[in-house]
């Protein structure tokens, strides 16, 4: 069984402290739910994203009156529908990208579920891939969706859930994933690394005595996200986990999941930079968005090596650095500020020279659909 390594001593000395040792009491599990709740709040990072965004809309209405387009920024990558707004498809970008460059992935398009796992093993056969594998929904965001499969039982089962088109990739363990944060104006051959995100996925440690849930529960940072994993988690969730035991509860590299967000500028390097400009430059209408990233060396992919995209996100993604605990609002909604202010100037130099900028009505009605087709999921 293929497992995430070990992480560095800084993160788990930030995801793995002390638990208890028996399960919860109602008592308990009433204090804990409303610590929980209380630290949700106080914690800017877990804020829902509409809050974030409404502190900045006299910033975008500064944006539009500049730039003299409320939609200029749907311009900024004219490879992408709406430069990646919303409801792109996930192999639409990847496809466009040097193979070489990303992790192996396939098509499964929708059907039935026996169709579509036999397509899964022809495709696993031709390509000698095996298991684990990665599944997740073409279209969706948030890392909803994103499942780690272990066997042709475990894909059944993940098909008979998600009827919509689905990728297959083959599961890079890293350990190590970042988010790559790309920038480059229309008018300049090399574009830059913004940011970088360091991820850190979410574990439990095992005491021999208690719950996965209990274990969850327990932890001051993980029980901000309990009901995300406890839903994904299932009956699972009762297991008993031995001493020491290190259980793996995200996958995918998503704040929403329960991945933890570190600013990674450390990794940043002229030769990293070189080797993401030679990738964004090869992929046909690509300006800016976030490369999310499997590696296994961290002196490997500071020197531009050894790593794969799993992922390329257009203008809606972020520059997740900023949700480091370590950083402020101000810090955050500053970091927001400077990224859509290159959105727009792009977008509008991409207008400029001859790409198309999308209307207000198309952008709102995309935006309807999309929420209408539960395009905004945080889990299954």
């Amino acid at each position: 069984m293929t497992t995430l390594p070990a992480m560095s001593d800084r993160s788990v000395a930030r995801m793995s402290e002390p638990h208890g040792s028996s399960d919860l009491g109602a008592f308990e599990r009433s204090c804990l739910r409303l610590s929980a709740h209380v630290g949700r709040w106080a914690r800017w990072e877990f804020w829902p994203s509409w809050i974030l965004y409404a502190l900045l809309c006299p910033h975008f209405v500064r944006l539009a009156v500049k730039h003299r387009s409320l939609t200029a920024f749907t311009a900024a990558n004219p490879g992408i529908p709406l430069g990646g707004l919303v409801g792109e498809s996930k192999w639409g970008i990847l496809s466009q990208l040097p193979q070489g460059a990303i992790v192996p992935t396939a098509v499964i398009e929708q059907g039935s579920i026996q169709d579509r796992c036999a397509e899964l093993t022809r495709i696993m056969n031709s390509r000698q891939w095996s298991f684990p594998l990665i599944l997740k929904p073409d279209v969706g965001e948030r890392g909803s969706g994103v499942r780690l499969v272990r066997s042709a039982q475990a894909a059944l089962e993940y098909f008979e859930k998600h009827a919509e088109r689905v990728l297959a990739q083959v599961y890079h363990p890293g350990p190590f994933e970042a988010g790559v944060f790309y920038v480059r104006l229309p008018s300049k051959k090399c574009g830059r690394i913004f940011s970088i995100t360091d991820k850190v996925p979410p574990r439990a440690t095992g005491d021999g005595r208690s719950s996965l849930e209990t274990l969850i529960w327990r932890h001051p940072r993980l029980r901000l996200q309990a009901s995300v994993f406890l839903d994904r988690l299932g009956a699972e969730a009762q297991r008993v986990p031995q001493a020491g035991e290190d259980v793996l509860l995200a996958v995918a590299g998503n704040h929403c999941q329960g991945t933890m967000f570190f600013d990674g500028d450390r990794l940043v390097t002229p030769a990293l930079a070189r080797a993401i400009d030679r990738i964004a430059g090869a992929t046909p209408g690509f300006c800016f968005g976030r490369f999310d990233i499997r590696y296994e060396s961290a002196e490997e992919f500071k020197a531009g090596r050894g790593f794969r995209v799993i992922e390329l996100n257009g203008v809606l993604s972020e520059s997740t650095n900023i949700y480091d605990p370590a950083f402020g609002l101000f810090h955050g909604l500053g970091v927001l500020a400077q990224q859509w202010a290159l959105a727009f100037q792009i977008g509008s130099e991409n207008a400029a020279r001859g790409a198309r900028r999308a209307t207000v009505r198309e952008v709102l009605r995309e935006v309807i659909q999309h929420r209408a087709r539960g395009g905004d999921r945080k889990s299954d």
